[in-house]
């Protein structure tokens, strides 16, 4: 919800180190190697032993290789000089951090290294001096820098191999790659050295918490207690230095901790050392760090005493160079002063008053002091995951072939161990690896930085990926089937128990354009930073910094498409072979074996890889995608943008696709940037400065009251709250989702038909946005599920364009939610149908609802049985069928009275499938109600408890009855028969020939086929919906209207309408209900019905007809709201109508603007809004004074009977009396917007207050805009909404005392073809005029014409040119008689507007044909272009509506009045 807080920058602030209860981490209890050396090596040498060199002293020598072998450097010459290494250890200059080999005259010096050219005795060290004609080659090395601290990497061991003897490079040692014996005889010998921390006299123990702020744990995620032994992964150490070492720099490191559910947590921590006290060593701990004698015990002189520390941030997000500033800065602050505000004011500061960065302020610059400051960058919005990875890293550290080969390991699942001396690489790289095999998600141990004290899940028999530091090694013993991984000499170890796939396993072609694009990266990056050191730090220094960045975040991004497009490559078409669960899941349903074809997979790919393939499908990475693709995940949107990944490769292709799989948003696109000042410094009682008197020795423990309080004001104010999850979260599209959305909107923006189409596919996506809203609130949830599902076949039917899958997986989830398998089923059926492919979020919420839902019962043999008697029954009934006709033609001899003929029954359907019909057969036109039980139901109603209805004497229709019956009147039993047994149903057959004489059971007759059905049908049923008192009429005009509905709702079944001659339909009165809730379906007797589901509306039954929106009864409604879109051009003044607004608008979600059609201006729509509240004061209310009952009248097609009523009752309007007068009547306007618009504005409003808010009355005053709009799409495509309910709550309506009832009154809404306020100064509408000469009343008061000079003859000649159709003729007396007394003058609606409505008011709806009316003008409009040119035309607002403006209005249908 909108209340809950925005995203945390910093969740911790930790401070580790030794404590008093710090275990010793012993070295005796472990299996370690030898003692490690415990000084570095700060000199080397060559000698000659045959020139009769000895060995300096101090210096050893290597006589052998590492397997024992005896090494000579110039063996195989003839006068061979017998020529050594020797090196020298000690502490006394600062150690070798590198060695080298150099050819002379082929190699150029390298800068800052040494080249050794003499021997000890000053003579040439030349390693290949046989001869003039040999290669000189000599031995350099580099040394480290001063001055040097105690814990500097340096050279700790050197050794010689023979790769002809079987040697490799020993673990953890660098080679250089230069033969040492370039002669042509002899063996190859080659140099390796170590780099290692060379420490001695060291005490290492278990690090613990020394302090942490916030105190108490968070509820969402408390502090691990694993924090401290990860911010120092080596140990907590005491250290004994010589007195004048200097401190060494402190060290960065990252960490990542996992929880259970698999989110991440990132550390950033920082070591760094401080004095320590000696008083707090014991005698046994002195003696081991040196500083006491071992003989007599004494003090030993010039030791200083030192102990590591560290300080750590957690965070939910990978901020690490943020985090790297802040510490660092928080570490000079203590070591610095003294100051004036403490450090904990700084800490919490950094904590709670810098916010996280929000789209609308993507930077936060922070000044944390008038020398330090640090800019915090929104993360790139990207479908992956969240990650610190860093591809170029891995690149720079291990090149593109080991970066391969580390792929084909993790996707194989091997135990990888990686190390290195450089703590803030391991986790870079360790990302890297499980990131670069997305969509596959990691699922064994992983911990890229692994504490000393964690390090037996090397021991462990799973798959783990582990970062360890380089020191390990010099304390255990590796194991011997990991995969050692070296980042610091970029090299791969493998044992011979555990052997890699070689890279030739890997698809060719993904494969060869992988390792193409990894060399051009490695490349580019070698360019980026070539050159001498100081100019490269120049570069990244000077003004050229951000471009810097960029282009490394462009690299960045180029590495991880590389990646990724292998993987699609590699699992292309995987959705085929997914297996959806179709029947009552078995106990193993989850089972990876049943949810994926694995073996049609494995055959799919070609035979050279299925080595491969066969290791990749075995492992749980895979087990776990196929589960995460099946069933509803967080990881449904990162899945759903693999699959448009797959969708965008060509496997065949070898190289990159010329469009970017990742299209990411920069995050410093913005220009608003937030600055957060340092903390204030207090000011002394007369506003001077406070003393400095904070100063640190080391770092302090932090003091809780000095801790500042969080500013919340500020940080809500900087930073809101990203949204957070909906209450469902199957409505929310994904951002791949908007952005297919939005490209096809441009592409069908330029085709008339399916721009038309793509606007209604977006309308019902709104509508299946609301519907779990109106599920919740519906007394039938299984009535609305089934409602929902009609409506997504009508769209098929119709063919509507939709965007996305939301419609589909939105009532997949609400079967899910309500139990309803089965539906779900026949939704995935219908989606195949359509021709789509669900995604991967539908196919998780399809397996969800048929997983976790109860099925119904397996065994149908009871229904069947009842299938095979109730078919034995009725097929008796159809046999006595003749018996039947042969009553009715002696009838027919009889005098007036006799029964009405019956139609033949429908044939009898055979049982196709348990649910009484197959799934892909159409259902059965007729429909029956449901049975409430599965025994005939008969007697009377005291008795059955249901009334049997008996023939009214007279002609009249009768009124219905209160609760309309469940069968057919032949099905019902005898007045005298109260059991209702099957015998009497049987020959219950003369009562059956009433079925057709009228309504007399308020339901006509059905099939029989799909009584069956319904019968059969297993799963809930909602119970029959009993008609209350408010929505059934009881007068003789009631049932007129009950007529009407019926006859609606026979239609909607697919019963033909019955026809009527025009001479019968303008001769008699239309019926028209009394009131409707969506909107009234009358001809345009006083309001230009212009209903006609036969235009092309793929609506369901309207609104008006459900107990949502309103139900037809005596009364009038309580609220009547009139809705038009008809909108006024600011450009030119002429009225554009809804299909014009709609075929105006553009494909971009965020534009409001439609185009005028007569002057090409872009403008905002408007929908008018009319609120007429006709509830009763609180005084009539009390009184009991009610109006009279509504009355219906004539339409004004029969335009003699309309005169007649009004000269004889002027009082009344079209047969109503005009004394239904609103009590209160208000109008507004809100702007009319697109449903692609009003889509992404729906969808942020359900994000950000949830789907419940839909369902109360604060959205009407709250967000008007939105309210409206959906009020006029539900309406307009007649789908049932509880929405039209909400305006009785809001400031619109004053609800009266009879409000509170349980029948709350209605509300009506009426949408409106023309404008609802006309122009004062405007000349009237033409229709409006007839109707005036006609003396027929308006619908509106405010369309009253006063002080028109149209005559009665112009409007007649223009329906006597329609009526002969000459339609350019009536053009063209409105283009010729402009300017005369009585033709049209200041017209604001188009000719092909004036002369279309009022032909509808004149002839009536029925009688003319839009379809048909718009060819005509269209060829009467070409027929005058080619004499009076398309401009004048034009200019004279003739033109006939665009081929948009048509398909829009055919496929919204024609539903409007005015």
């Amino acid at each position: 919800m909108s209340d809950e807080k925005p995203p945390q920058l910093v969740d911790y602030f930790v401070v580790a180190g030794l404590t008093d209860t710090s275990r010793p981490l012993e070295e005796e209890n472990q299996q370690h190697r030898p003692a490690r050396p415990s000084e570095p090596i700060t000199d080397v040498a060559v000698i000659i032993r045959s020139q009769g060199e000895e060995v300096p002293h101090g210096f050893t020598c290597i006589e052998t290789t590492t397997s024992g072998h005896p090494v000579d450097l110039n063996a195989g010459l003839l006068n061979n000089p017998q020529m050594f290494i020797c090196y020298k250890r000690g502490r006394d200059k600062p150690p070798l951090i590198e060695l080298g080999v150099h050819y002379e005259g082929k190699d150029r010096p390298k800068p800052g290294y040494k080249i050794l050219d003499t021997t000890p005795y000053s003579r040439s060290a030349n390693l290949n001096s046989g001869g003039p004609g040999h290669q000189r080659t000599f031995l350099t090395y580099r040394r480290a820098a001063e001055p040097h601290g105690h814990n500097t990497l340096g050279v700790t061991d050197i050794c010689l191999i023979m790769p002809s003897k079987g040697e490799s490079t020993p673990h953890t040692f660098c080679r250089v790659d230069k033969n040492l014996n370039t002669s042509m005889w002899g063996p190859a010998l080659f140099l390796c050295y170590k780099i290692a921390m060379a420490k001695a006299n060291t005490l290492v123990y278990e690090a613990g918490l020394l302090g942490r702020y916030p105190e108490q744990d968070s509820e969402s995620f408390p502090l691990p207690e694993s924090v401290p032994v990860f911010c120092l992964p080596m140990g907590a150490t005491i250290e004994s230095w010589p007195a004048d070492t200097k401190y060494p720099l402190p060290v960065f490191s990252t960490f990542v901790l996992t929880g259970a559910s698999g989110d991440k947590v990132y550390g950033a921590a920082i070591q760094f050392h401080e004095a320590f006290p000696r008083e707090r060593l014991s005698e046994k701990q002195s003696l081991r760090l040196g500083l006491l004698s071992v003989v007599d015990r004494r003090p030993v002189a010039g030791r200083s005493l030192q102990t590591r520390k560290s300080i750590c941030v957690l965070s939910h997000w990978p901020f690490f160079d943020v985090f790297r500033k802040f510490l660092m800065f928080i570490y000079r602050y203590s070591i610095s002063g003294p100051h004036v505000l403490p450090l904990e004011t700084h800490i919490s500061h950094f904590m709670h008053n810098v916010p996280f960065p929000s789209p609308q302020r993507p930077r936060i610059l922070v000044q944390m002091s008038p020398y330090d400051n640090l800019l915090l960058c929104r993360p790139v919005s990207s479908p992956l995951p969240l990650s610190g990875a860093s591809f170029l890293t891995l690149l720079q550290n291990l090149g593109p072939d080991n970066a391969v080969a580390l792929l084909v390991a993790v996707l194989t699942e091997q135990k990888l161990l990686i190390h290195s001396l450089r703590p803030d690489v391991l986790t870079s790289v360790g990302e890297a690896l499980v990131a670069m095999i997305f969509p596959l998600r990691w699922q064994c141990p992983y911990i890229p930085l692994c504490p000393l004290a964690l390090a037996d899940v090397l021991c462990a028999p799973v798959p783990f990926i582990v970062g360890i530091h380089s020191s390990y090694f010099d304390l255990h013993e590796p194991p011997r089937d990991v995969i050692f991984v070296d980042l610091d000499t970029n090299t791969i170890f493998q044992s011979e128990e555990r052997k890699l796939l070689s890279p030739r396993s890997l698809p060719r072609r993904p494969c060869k354009v992988l390792l193409t694009s990894l060399h051009n990266l490695s490349q580019q990056l070698d360019e980026m930073y070539s050159g001498p050191g100081e100019e490269a730090s120049l570069e990244l220094l000077l003004s050229d910094a951000e471009a810097a960045r960029g282009r490394r975040a462009q690299l960045e991004l180029e590495a991880r498409a590389a990646f990724l497009r292998f993987m699609a490559c590699i699992l292309r078409g995987y959705r085929s072979f997914l297996c959806p669960i179709a029947l009552a899941p078995a106990p193993a349903g989850r089972d990876a074996g049943s949810l994926f074809a694995l073996q049609g997979f494995l055959k799919s790919r070609e035979r050279a890889y299925h080595r491969f393939y066969g290791q990749l499908l075995r492992t749980q990475l895979f087990t776990q995608f196929i589960e995460d693709c099946s069933f509803a995940s967080d990881r449904d949107p990162c899945l759903e943008f693999f699959d448009t990944c797959v969708d965008k490769v060509q496997a065949e292709l070898e190289k990159p696709e010329d469009t970017p799989l990742m299209e990411l948003d920069d995050p410093r696109g913005g220009e608003h940037t937030v600055f957060i000042t340092p903390p204030e410094q207090p000011a002394g009682p007369d506003g001077a400065e406070l003393p400095a008197r904070y100063r640190y020795d080391g770092f302090p423990t932090l003091r809780p009251e000095l801790l500042e309080p969080p500013r919340d004001p500020l940080v809500a104010q900087l930073c809101q709250a990203r949204s957070s999850a909906p209450s469902s979260p199957a409505p929310r599209r994904t951002k791949q989702e908007m952005k297919v959305a939005q490209r096809v909107a441009q592409k069908y923006s330029s085709v008339p038909d399916m721009w038309a189409k793509c606007l209604l596919g977006h309308c019902y996506g709104l509508w299946f946005l609301y519907l779990p809203t109106h599920v919740r609130a519906a007394p039938a949830k299984l009535r609305a599920l089934q409602l929902a599902y009609e409506v997504l076949r009508k769209m098929e039917a119709h063919k509507v364009v939709l965007p996305d899958e939301v419609c589909y997986r939105i009532l997949m989830q609400l079967c899910g939610q309500y139990g309803e398998p089965v539906l779900s089923v026949r939704v995935l059926l219908e989606m195949k149908r359509a021709g789509i492919v669900p995604n991967t979020i539908t196919y998780g919420y399809y397996n969800k609802a048929v997983l976790e839902s109860k099925w119904p019962a397996g065994t149908q043999s009871g229904r069947l049985r009842w299938a095979k008697l109730r078919n034995v029954v009725l097929g008796a009934a159809q046999f006595r069928q003749p018996l039947r006709q042969r009553e009715r033609r002696a009838a027919a001899a009889a005098p007036p009275g006799g029964r009405a003929p019956t139609a033949p029954r429908p044939s009898l359907q055979r049982q196709t499938t348990w649910a009484g019909r197959s799934l892909r057969d159409p259902p059965p036109t007729p429909r029956l109600v449901k049975s409430g039980s599965l025994s005939f139901p008969g007697g009377t109603h005291g008795e059955g408890g249901r009334g049997v209805l008996e023939e009214p004497p007279t002609t009249r229709p009768p009124p219905l009855p209160a609760a309309p019956d469940p069968l057919p009147p032949r099905l019902r039993g005898p007045p005298g028969s109260a059991d209702g047994s099957l015998s009497d149903v049987s020959f219950a057959t003369d009562e059956s020939d009433r079925a057709d004489e009228g309504p007399v059971g308020g339901t006509p007759r059905r099939g029989l086929a799909t009584k069956l059905q319904q019968l059969l049908s297993p799963g809930k049923r909602s119970p029959l919906r009993p008609a209350t008192s408010a929505e059934l009429p009881t007068g003789p005009r009631d049932a007129t209207d009950a007529a009407c509905l019926r006859r609606g709702s026979e239609q909607r079944d697919g019963e033909p309408p019955p026809r009527r001659s025009p001479a019968e339909t303008l001769l008699r009165p239309r019926e028209r209900p009394e009131s409707t809730a969506s909107e009234s379906s009358v001809s345009l007797g006083s309001e230009l019905d212009l209903s006609d589901t036969s235009v092309g509306s793929t609506g369901v039954p309207k609104s008006s007809e459900l107990p949502a929106d309103g139900a037809a009864g005596q009364e009038p409604p309580a609220v009547e709201v009139l809705l038009s879109s008809c909108s006024r051009c600011q450009g030119c003044g002429a009225l554009v109508y809804d299909e014009e607004v709609m075929a105006g608008w553009t494909s971009d979600d965020s534009n409001l603007n439609t185009t005028c059609p007569f002057c090409s201006r872009s403008f905002v729509p408007f929908l008018s809004i009319e609120i007429q509240d006709f509830q009763l004061p609180p005084s009539a209310a009390e009184d009991g004074s009610l109006p009279p009952p509504a009355v219906q009248g004539p339409v004004l097609s029969d335009r003699r009977r309309c005169l007649a009523l009004d000269e004889a009752e002027p009082e009344l309007c079209n047969g109503c009396p005009d004394t239904a007068v609103p009590r209160r009547s208000e109008r507004v306007a809100f702007a009319y917007l697109s449903p692609l618009v009003l889509r992404k504005e729906l969808e942020s409003l359900v994000e950000n207050e949830g789907g419940e808010f839909l369902a109360q009355p604060e959205l009407v005053d709250s967000h008007p805009i939105i309210y409206w709009n959906l009020v006029w799409y539900f309406q307009r495509l007649e789908l049932p909404s509880n929405l039209p309910r909400l305006l009785l709550g809001s400031q619109h309506v004053a609800l009266a005392p009879q409000a509170q009832a349980p029948d709350s009154p209605c509300v009506r809404v009426r949408l409106l073809w023309d404008v609802l306020a006309p122009e004062r100064d405007a000349c009237p509408p033409l229709y409006v005029l007839w109707r005036r000469h006609s003396n027929v009343p308006t619908l509106l008061r405010s369309q009253q014409p006063a002080g028109h000079h149209i005559s009665l003859t112009f409007l007649e000649a223009v329906l006597s040119h329609v009526g002969l159709n000459e339609v350019h003729k009536a053009i063209a007396l409105f283009l010729e008689t402009p300017a005369a007394p009585g033709g049209p003058q200041n017209l604001q609606r188009s000719i092909y507007r004036e002369i279309l409505f009022l032909t509808l008011a004149a002839l009536g709806r029925d009688h003319v044909d839009i379809a048909a009316f718009d060819k005509k003008y269209k060829s009467a409009y070409n027929k005058l272009a080619g004499s009076l040119g398309k401009e004048e035309l034009r200019r004279q607002r003739a033109q006939p509506p665009s081929s948009k403006a048509i398909d829009c209005r055919k496929s919204f249908g024609a539903t409007l009045e005015c």
